[in-house]
């Protein structure tokens, strides 16, 4: 029983390094890139719900109903990134503060920001994201990681649909009626 109790002991205070045939470098960055853009997407997440509960004007409906879309699928991004770090051992963020230190995408505290200027900079953002992505996935191609790939392949194709949703309401209309 003592035997047991000293055995439970060092494993808590040991590092969690889970079995995979990635090995430790490759925990260590792939980690570090998702862990990125985790920051990225919990910062975009903030910024659209931000601007769902404060968009206003004559197309209300519609920006509160597509920013809260675009908002959901943020968040349902963020625990498969986090469980991903984990599975791969790495830890993943703690904090706001975390979030701050690594993130890429800018915070927007204006008192007040135009609808337009709204579907501007979240289109910006999505791009912005779309580029991180990209750069986790050469990460992760580098140490042959196809599992953490293939997820960030569907939420590529995910942030570019946001990017191009943002992009076609936020265009002005023109003589031609488009």
């Amino acid at each position: 029983m003592a035997k047991s109790i000293t055995s439970a002991k060092k494993l808590q205070q040991t590092a969690i390094l889970f079995p995979t045939d990635l090995g430790q470098k490759a925990s260590k960055d792939i980690s570090g890139a998702m862990n990125s853009v985790l920051a990225d997407v919990f910062a975009l997440y903030l910024k659209t719900k931000n601007f769902h509960w404060h968009v206003s004007g004559p197309h209300f409906r519609d920006y509160h109903l597509m920013l809260d879309d675009h908002g959901e699928e943020l968040f349902a991004m963020t625990d498969p990134i986090a469980e991903r770090v984990r599975k791969l051992g790495g830890t993943t963020l703690r904090s706001i503060g975390h979030i701050a230190k690594l993130q890429s995408i800018s915070d927007n505290d204006a008192d007040f920001v135009e609808p337009s200027d709204m579907l501007a900079e979240l289109c910006q953002d999505n791009v912005r994201l779309t580029e991180r992505m990209r750069v986790a996935h050469d990460i992760c191609d580098k140490y042959n990681d196809t599992a953490t790939a293939s997820l960030i392949e569907e939420w590529i194709d995910q942030t570019e649909q946001r990017a191009w949703f943002l992009f076609e309401a936020g265009r002005k209309v023109d003589s031609s009626g488009h």
